[in-house]
């Protein structure tokens, strides 16, 4: 299987995981984000196409993509990653080691992307009778 040649990994990127569970005093868990070891590595980053799935996914249902991010080999990555490309965040939602090999890791993966701020106005709540004008 061909792999991708170093110079087209031109992206630095954090990956993380699922930290341990920090009691909330409520008798709750507040979980946080945990650095993987190694933290950083060189990735290249690019628009998911149906034939990117197709190679990557064979035999497996995916739902929704938006990138696919391929790294040399990381034994701790799994679906509970996340990765981090500057102030963009990806969650993994398939990961491939080609062949067995481990060579190469390849996730496919959806880009967060907050959502903004609700602002209802009073003239709103107004329009649908809530208070009066």
């Amino acid at each position: 299987m061909k792999t991708t040649a170093t110079s087209q990994r031109r992206h630095l990127i954090s990956l993380q995981g699922p930290g341990p569970g920090v009691p909330d005093g409520d008798g709750g868990v507040t979980q946080d984000w945990a650095n993987l070891d190694p933290t950083h590595v060189y990735a290249e980053i690019k628009p998911a196409t149906a034939k990117d799935l197709e190679r990557v996914a064979a035999g497996t249902v995916i739902g929704t993509a938006s990138h696919v991010v391929t790294f040399p080999y990381h034994p701790q990555v799994s679906l509970s990653t996340r990765i981090l490309f500057g102030t963009r965040v990806f969650s993994v939602t398939g990961v491939s080691n080609p062949e067995e090999r481990n060579v190469e890791t390849i996730c496919v993966c959806v880009e967060l992307v907050a959502a903004p701020p609700l602002v209802l106005a009073d003239s709103w709540m107004e329009t649908v009778g809530w208070v009066e004008a």
